[in-house]
């Protein structure tokens, strides 16, 4: 069975394009929680690609694993030192 690592894929108007602060959180798109990163980033880039005019509107990816579990993220950054 394949390891869960749950990614939130979510979107808004930001204030300023250069910054990530929205203009409202009530407005947010929460687009929706997917179970590895390529399913995310497919999903992400979909919703991305249909606001590529709007400057100011962004969508993200969270990996919501690593907050899950910041043990296990602190080991493998550990690892690469």
């Amino acid at each position: 069975m394949t390891k869960q690592l749950p990614h939130l894929v979510f979107g808004g108007q930001l204030k300023d394009p250069s910054e990530t602060d929205f203009v409202d959180l009530s407005e947010l798109d929460l687009v929706g929680i997917y179970g590895n990163y390529q399913e995310a980033y497919k999903v992400w880039r979909e919703k991305s690609s249909l606001t590529v005019d709007d400057t100011h509107t962004k969508y993200f990816i969270v990996h919501l694993h690593r907050m899950l579990d910041p043990e296990e993220e602190k080991a493998k950054a550990e690892e690469l030192v």
